[in-house]
């Protein structure tokens, strides 16, 4: 297991990538290895260990969840990926709190977690639309938009009359998605 970790944080692309299987073959016993590694002063250290945790079935959002407050963009924008890979609802206040993120992806990534998380999102993403700025709403008006629940409709017709053009774009784009396809006109 030592000489695989050590191929996943030798500072080559290629060879860390190539490690990966063997290490998702190891299952459950390389996670504790890897949930530590996440640990490590070195940023690219901790981007591999994320890595390798988003490709192991066995790995868990509880793993992954702290990497959202990581100081690094990149590792907190690879978690905010693994947890697509492993969409669980304990992840939802983290990932909602990622769409406030200062790095633009990241806070696209979490949104499409919650995508995937889907329903148990809803009601996080609905607060976020009632007492966030506009660059948080966006991407949380997205989520919503693409996991397609009713309860968003209230939000979604209220948006369309929102200054942002982004904002109304999702909002007519989520109640297309809905089946409420109409033409919207201001009264």
């Amino acid at each position: 297991m030592q000489r695989l970790l050590d191929e996943l944080t030798s500072g080559d692309d290629a060879r860390a990538e190539d490690s990966i299987p063997a290490i998702v073959e190891l299952g459950t016993a390389v996670i504790p290895a890897l949930v530590e590694l996440t640990h490590a002063a070195d940023v690219d250290s901790r981007w591999w260990a994320v890595r390798a945790l988003a490709a192991s079935p066995h790995a868990q959002a509880g793993d992954l969840i702290p990497l959202l407050g990581d100081p690094s963009p990149e590792v907190r924008a690879a978690a905010a990926l693994a947890l697509c890979s492993h969409p669980h609802e304990s992840a939802v206040e983290a990932l909602v709190q990622s769409l406030a993120d200062e790095d633009s992806l990241t806070a696209g990534l979490a949104a499409n977690a919650l995508v995937l998380i889907g329903s148990p999102a809803v009601s996080d993403l609905l607060e976020v639309m009632d007492k966030s700025p506009t660059a948080v709403r966006i991407p949380a008006l997205r989520a919503l938009s693409e996991i397609r629940d009713h309860r968003a409709i209230p939000v979604m017709m209220k948006c369309l009359g929102d200054d942002s053009a982004i904002l109304q774009y999702w909002a007519k784009e989520g109640l297309d998605r809905l089946g409420l396809n109409m033409v919207y006109v201001k009264p």
